[in-house]
């Protein structure tokens, strides 16, 4: 029943900004870390930013100085904020939640379906 809907993706030129959000949906009792991954075709995937409920943060080396991650407990949801994008930033994007649902013991991770972004050059 838990399930996680990223939007915000797009086609924006190299040095844009772009924000993606995901939102955590249906009988959940608590989430715990929540972040982002991408994958560029070709390649695995890895991890870009993470978040604790507390708002602690961990970033990829590559972009750190560029994007910036922040949720909304309230709404469970979770944001990327994407600056001075790069071509090499052109991969699909996954949210990820770790999520207790309603009348469940434990934590499990949950992902969404993905949001497209690319950067052109």
């Amino acid at each position: 029943q838990v399930q996680l809907v990223e939007s915000g993706g797009g086609l924006v030129q190299a040095g844009g900004s772009l924000t993606l959000s995901c939102a955590a949906s249906g009988s959940i009792f608590s989430i715990n870390v929540m972040g982002w991954y991408r994958q560029a075709p070709g390649k695995q995937r890895e991890l870009v930013a993470a978040i604790t409920s507390g708002g602690s943060t961990n970033y990829a080396g590559s972009v750190k100085s560029r994007f910036t991650i922040s949720r909304d407990n309230a709404k469970n949801t979770v944001y990327l904020q994407m600056n001075s994008l790069k071509p090499e930033d052109t991969a699909v994007y996954y949210c990820n939640a770790d999520i207790r649902p309603l009348g469940v013991s434990r934590y499990d991770y949950y992902w969404g379906q993905g949001t497209q972004v690319t950067v052109s050059s």
